[in-house]
C-alpha cells in the first residue's frame, strides 16, 4: 500500500515492530537447534528487538524523515539477509523471512526499492557467511515449521487487510470522482456530459417503447446586464437561486443539468407535453418572483422552450435543437414565457 511521503516512518514503525517481533522468534527457535553462540544470540536480538526502535528515532528526528526511512527500509533488508548464514540456511525460515522482506518493499508503493535493496542483502548475506564459516544445514525440523506459522498467518492477514483498506479508499476516491464528474459544482445540477448521457437514454427508451418524455431548454434574461452591473458573484447566487427552484419542481425520476453558462436543461420523462409546460410554467413564475436575501431589489425573469420527444428527433442533437428553437420563440416574443414551438415537418419523399 502506498504511503504518503510525511506518514511513511509512522506507518512502517509497527509493521516494523511486529513484523521483526515475530522473525525473531522463528530465528530464535533455529538457533536454539543449533545450540548458536552467544554473539549468534545478540545480533539476532538487537537486530529484531532493538533495531525496530532506533530506526524510528533515526528517521524521526532527520531533517529529511521520508529519506530517512528509505535508507531504514533498505538496512531492515540487509539485516535480514544477514540472518539466513547464521540460521546455516535452514531452508524454510530462510525463504520465509527473505520473501516478506522483499514483499514489504513492494507493499510500501515506492518504485524499485525492492530492487535497490538487493545488493545490500548480497552483501549482508555474503559477509554473514564468510563470518559465521559457511555452515550448510537446510533441514527445516517440525519445532520451526510451526514457529514460522504465526508469521505467515498475520503477514499474510495485515497485507490483506492493507490491500482491502487500499481497495476501500480507491472505490471512494472514484465515487468522489464520478459525483464530481456528474455534478456541476456551482448549481449542484448535473454537468452537462452527465445530463446527455440521461437524455440519450431517455430519447432511446422513447424510440423503443413510446413512452413520453419533454425536454425544457431554460435561460435567465439579460444574465449579461446582471454579471456586468452586479459582479460575478451575483450572477452566480442567481444560477444557485435559479437551480434551487428548477430541483423543487422536478422528481426524483427526471435529470436537471447546468447546458452550459446560464442555461439549464431538464428532461422529464414519462410526461407529455401539456403537464410539461405547467411545470415550465411553474418555475417561470417562481423565478419571476424570485428575491435574493442580499440583492432585495434584483428582479430577473427567464425563457423557457418545451419540445415533447418525437420518432423524427433522430438524435439528442435534434432533440435539443427543437427545444432550443422553441426557446428562442419565447425570447423573441418578449422573453419571461414559456413556448413550445411548432415540430418542423417531415421533408416530402422524393
Amino acid at each position: 500500500m502506498p504511503y504518503p511521503k510525511r506518514q511513511l516512518p509512522r506507518r512502517v514503525y509497527p509493521l516494523r515492530v511486529l513484523g521483526m517481533g515475530l522473525g525473531g522468534m522463528v530465528v530464535g527457535v533455529v538457533l536454539w537447534e543449533l545450540h548458536a553462540s552467544l554473539a549468534a544470540w545478540l545480533y539476532m536480538g538487537l537486530m529484531c528487538f532493538v533495531w525496530p526502535h532506533a530506526a524510528y528515532q533515526l528517521s524521526r528526528r532527520s531533517a529529511d524523515p521520508y529519506r530517512a526511512e528509505i535508507r531504514n527500509l533498505l538496512v531492515d533488508s540487509a539485516l535480514v539477509a544477514a540472518l539466513v548464514p547464521l540460521m546455516h540456511f535452514n531452508l524454510l525460515p530462510s525463504v520465509l523471512i527473505t520473501t516478506l522482506t522483499m514483499v514489504d518493499k513492494i507493499t510500501t508503493g515506492i518504485r524499485g526499492l525492492w530492487a535497490r535493496s538487493l545488493p545490500g542483502m548480497a552483501g549482508a548475506a555474503a559477509a554473514s557467511a564468510a563470518i559465521t564459516g559457511f555452515q550448510w544445514a537446510p533441514e527445516t525440523s517440525m519445532p520451526v515449521i510451526i514457529a514460522c506459522l504465526p508469521v505467515m498467518t498475520l503477514h499474510t492477514l495485515s497485507v490483506s487487510v492493507a490491500s482491502y483498506r487500499l481497495i476501500r479508499k480507491v472505490s471512494q476516491q472514484n465515487q468522489l470522482l464520478d459525483a464530481l464528474r456528474r455534478i456541476d459544482a456551482l448549481t449542484g445540477l448535473y454537468g452537462r456530459g452527465h445530463w446527455e448521457e440521461q437524455a440519450e437514454a431517455t430519447l432511446r427508451r422513447h424510440h423503443a417503447t413510446d413512452e413520453p418524455a419533454c425536454l425544457v431548454m431554460l435561460d435567465i434574461d439579460h444574465f449579461k446586464q446582471i454579471n456586468d452591473q452586479h459582479g460575478h458573484t451575483v450572477g452566480d447566487e442567481v444560477l444557485r437561486a435559479l437551480a434551487r427552484i428548477v430541483l423543487s419542481n422536478v422528481r426524483a425520476t427526471d435529470c436537471a443539468g447546468r447546458y452550459g453558462g446560464d442555461e439549464f436543461a431538464i428532461v422529464l420523462r414519462g410526461m407529455r407535453l401539456d403537464d410539461a409546460m405547467v411545470v415550465a410554467q411553474r418555475i417561470r413564475e417562481q423565478v419571476q418572483a424570485l428575491q435574493l436575501d442580499d440583492l432585495p431589489t434584483l428582479r430577473f425573469s427567464s425563457s423557457l422552450g418545451v419540445a415533447a420527444a418525437d420518432h423524427r428527433h433522430d438524435n439528442l442533437r435534434a432533440w435539443t435543437s427543437a427545444a432550443d428553437a422553441a426557446l428562442y420563440q419565447a425570447k423573441a416574443a418578449g422573453r419571461n414565457q414559456v413556448s413550445a414551438g411548432a415540430m418542423p415537418a417531415l421533408a416530402p419523399v422524393v
